[in-house]
């Protein structure tokens, strides 16, 4: 999904509006859809990663749309400041040290593939975020991952790990759904 540049910074405007707000009100701030252009209505699925510094900060997201993108924004820049098990709340003090990503997640779509080999051969560095699952255990990685598991065999060892999987595991009934983002920062 691509935006105008103008509805690009309403959507980082109202990312940075939510956690502010979050400081003192404990919650994202309320959004009235018909304030702002009909594009960011559109549900669809986001992730919103925070850094200080090059360093994630925190990130929070959905991989299949369920509410308008404009209020999914809201929420995730609110969780991902606030909620993110792995962190500490962001304090004030960190707030203009914050380095906002959006992605913007296409709709994930099954990969078919024979083998493990198989699947690593069809990955594309750095434009694909995979969503690994086998029974009850599940794992994402957006495509910026590739940043720092840049050979397909160490990315997909690593979703393994984060499914909850033993990185050289491989079973006949794991799927894999491939998707895209469009990122905003």
């Amino acid at each position: 999904m691509s935006l105008i540049k103008e509805n690009k910074q309403i959507l980082l405007q109202v990312a940075k509006q939510s956690i502010e707000y979050g400081f003192n009100n404990n919650k994202p701030i309320a959004i009235n859809l018909d304030e702002y252009p009909l594009e960011l209505h559109k549900q669809t699925a986001t992730f919103v990663t925070l850094e200080i510094n090059g360093n994630l900060r925190g990130c929070i997201g959905t991989l299949i749309p369920i509410r308008p993108l404009l209020i999914d924004v809201t929420y995730h820049a609110y969780a991902a400041a606030f909620s993110d098990p792995r962190f500490a709340k962001v304090r004030p003090d960190e707030f203009h040290k914050l380095k906002i990503y959006i992605s913007l997640l296409s709709i994930p779509e099954f990969m078919d593939f024979d083998s493990e080999e198989d699947l690593i051969q069809q990955l594309r560095p750095k434009i694909d975020g995979l969503i690994l699952t086998d029974g009850v255990h599940k794992g994402t990685f957006l495509p910026s991952v590739w940043d720092s598991l840049n050979q397909p065999s160490e990315f997909l060892r690593f979703l393994k790990q984060k499914a909850g999987l033993p990185p050289d595991y491989w079973s006949s009934k794991i799927t894999v759904e491939r998707y895209t983002v469009d990122v905003i920062h």
